[in-house]
């Protein structure tokens, strides 16, 4: 199975490298994974709804130019669907069972997701109402698409 990350922006802090280089390592054994840094485009304090609306658009031309047609969609939305990891590990398997061997998990940048991403999404997936850096989401994620697999192998991890 190939995952791959779309992510909006750079990992600025080594603390969130390290530990996204230590859930891609652990990956490395079950899933080809890969991820995408797009760049995010400066949002000044007090901007419009226009010039949000405008910074979406960009952000989410970039995200769809890095996804292939035959690729499963899962954004990270406040508004998805919340999964118990369990959940989280029996939809992944379903994509394999299904012949799906390619899914991206899709992070926006500062101001959320444009809705042509929203719109390209096989399944929108919440974490939790509450709001999360950006950084530390793609942390949160690597963990638990690496406790799926742990999951979906039967191997001791998850408790």
């Amino acid at each position: 199975m190939k995952i791959t990350l779309i992510v909006v922006g750079k990992v600025k802090e080594a603390f969130y490298r390290d530990a996204i280089s230590e859930y891609s390592k652990r990956l490395s054994r079950y899933i080809k994974l890969n991820i995408i840094e797009v760049a995010d485009e400066m949002t000044p304090d007090g901007a419009s709804e226009n010039l949000e609306n405008e910074i979406l658009s960009k952000e989410g031309q970039r995200i769809l130019a890095k996804i292939s047609p035959g690729d499963v969609v899962c954004t990270l939305e406040i508004a998805g669907k919340k999964l118990s990891s369990v959940g989280l590990a029996d939809w992944i398997e379903k994509q394999g069972t299904y012949g799906n061997s390619s899914i991206c998990f899709i992070i926006g940048g500062s101001l959320g997701l444009h809705q042509d991403v929203t719109k390209r999404a096989d399944m929108h997936l919440s974490f939790s109402d509450m709001t999360f850096p950006h950084q530390l989401m793609r942390v949160i994620l690597l963990e638990q698409i690496y406790r799926a697999e742990k999951i979906i192998n039967h191997e001791p991890y998850h408790k």
